[in-house]
């Protein structure tokens, strides 16, 4: 089986996270795209992070119903912060049998020499970029590369997470199950 691995904070997860994400399960050669929720990016502050479980159980719920879709909490039990490099040679003496490809946007992909060990990732794994204004894939760094032009949303978390402190609406920008848990549990005010 291969299995597309869309990393991410997800804080939280949001509408165009889940547009790219089904793009490319239905639309590559992947069986599965699993969103695996980061608990810490090392590249990005941790502050206004919202705590992993609860951020993966969002993921869960905007997955649910999904067969080509899944929540990943993988790297909640790996050291952090959470290397790409180390959860992939995790995830392949851990299920030897599947093939796994990285899902990047050409934002990340033009900064992955900062990555740990970027040159084994490049070498062992096949990585999809998808396209993201203002930043085109010019150079592969040695990469199996393949450019991809998912549909595109303007949203953010971080915007999400304003417009929550702000008392305004988030449906439509996130599945309404996950509206409805969120602001159940007062998350992100």
């Amino acid at each position: 089986m291969k299995i597309g691995l869309y990393f991410g904070s997800f804080n939280p997860i949001h509408t165009g996270h889940l547009i790219i994400a089904n793009y490319i399960a239905y639309n590559t050669d992947l069986d599965k795209v699993w969103l695996v929720v980061s608990p810490q990016n090392p590249l990005k502050p941790s502050s206004s992070l919202l705590n992993e479980h609860h951020r993966f159980h969002l993921a869960e719920l905007a997955v649910q119903g999904e067969p080509r879709l899944r929540a990943s909490n993988i790297e909640f039990s790996l050291p952090r912060p959470s290397y790409t490099i180390d959860t992939l040679t995790y995830l392949a003496e851990k299920f030897p049998t599947q093939e796994f490809t990285v899902i990047m946007g050409s934002d990340s992909f033009q900064n992955i020499r900062r990555w740990k060990n970027y040159e084994q990732l490049v070498k062992h794994y096949p990585i999809y970029v998808y396209k993201r204004p203002g930043h085109e894939v010019t150079e592969t760094f040695g990469a199996n590369v393949q450019v991809l032009e998912a549909p595109m949303l303007d949203i953010s978390s971080t915007h999400i997470r304003q417009w929550i402190q702000q008392g305004k609406s988030i449906r439509y920008l996130v599945p309404d199950n996950v509206v409805a848990y969120i602001a159940e549990n007062n998350y992100y005010k």
